[in-house]
């Protein structure tokens, strides 16, 4: 990202950047004085713009809150409407700014999301991201839940998208933790078996050779080592699962345990539970 003074080399660095962007936006959202005086002093500056336009989607989260539909006053979805509406005009404007970066339409995802956009949009949109950064892990993320039955889409179309880019991407790109996210999202058993057979065996062995190839500094890696140790634990592969925990513990900001009640009570729970089955590894 560029600041007031200095440019970074996060500029082509298409995961850093769109990760920094969300984390500068998700406080602008709060509190976006900085992000003016920014604003005010470059005018045209790509990286103000790509933030502006991530916060005004972050906003708009923010006002319709994490509860489902049935819980959501018709204040909360009006402001949240009008204010994805308005992030449209940022969004294009920063592609245009800066037309190399994918993060304006990775952006644009959860403004598709959560108006509705039709599937031939999404295939707009995906077309310019992959045209730019085709084995992004952030943009994978972001769309298999436009394609997840709980919004745009179905388990069948959310499970060819994971699988695809699965197929497709390299080693150490993290991708193939797509199917195992696109089974934990559509899951609604409360039967392990489920996540114990051969195929989800595969998968779990597919992203531990993922990991290990990868950047160790990928600003991703955390998250689909969380997902591993999870998975890892429910298969009773509990030395490995307890390798996973120690190389994240202390962060649970992460898949499945972001979306419990209570994260860390969660997280805990598991990794001691696999702790105590896996002495040798204490």
């Amino acid at each position: 990202m560029r600041g007031p003074r200095t440019r970074t080399a996060t500029e082509r660095d298409w995961e850093n950047r769109s990760a920094y962007a969300y984390e500068l936006a998700d406080k602008a959202a709060q509190d976006d004085t900085w992000l003016l005086a920014w604003e005010t002093a470059r005018p045209d500056d790509p990286d103000a713009a790509v933030v502006r336009a991530r916060s005004t989607v972050c906003l708009a989260w923010d006002i319709r809150g994490g509860k489902r539909a049935q819980y959501t006053t018709g204040e909360q979805f009006r402001g949240f409407h009008a204010t994805l509406q308005r992030s449209r005009a940022e969004t294009e404007r920063a592609a245009e700014l800066n037309p190399e970066d994918p993060t304006p339409h990775i952006t644009e995802i959860w403004t598709a999301l959560g108006l509705g956009y039709p599937h031939a949009e999404m295939d707009r949109i995906w077309a310019a991201i992959t045209e730019r950064a085709p084995y992004h892990y952030e943009a994978h993320f972001s769309a298999v839940q436009y394609w997840c039955k709980k919004w745009r889409g179905s388990h069948e179309l959310a499970r060819a998208f994971a699988d695809e880019a699965a197929a497709k991407a390299p080693l150490g790109s993290l991708l193939t933790a797509f199917p195992l996210i696109v089974h934990f999202e559509h899951d609604e058993t409360t039967d392990q078996e489920a996540d114990r057979t051969p195929e989800m065996t595969a998968r779990v062995d597919a992203a531990l050779a993922d990991v290990a190839a990868a950047d160790p500094a990928h600003p991703r890696l955390a998250e689909v080592r969380h997902l591993l140790a999870y998975y890892l634990s429910l298969q009773d592969r509990d030395e490995a699962a307890v390798e996973q925990f120690r190389l994240v513990d202390g962060y649970v900001n992460a898949l499945p345990w972001r979306y419990r009640t209570e994260p860390a009570e969660e997280y805990c729970s598991l990794r001691d539970q696999s702790v105590r089955a896996a002495p040798a590894t204490v």
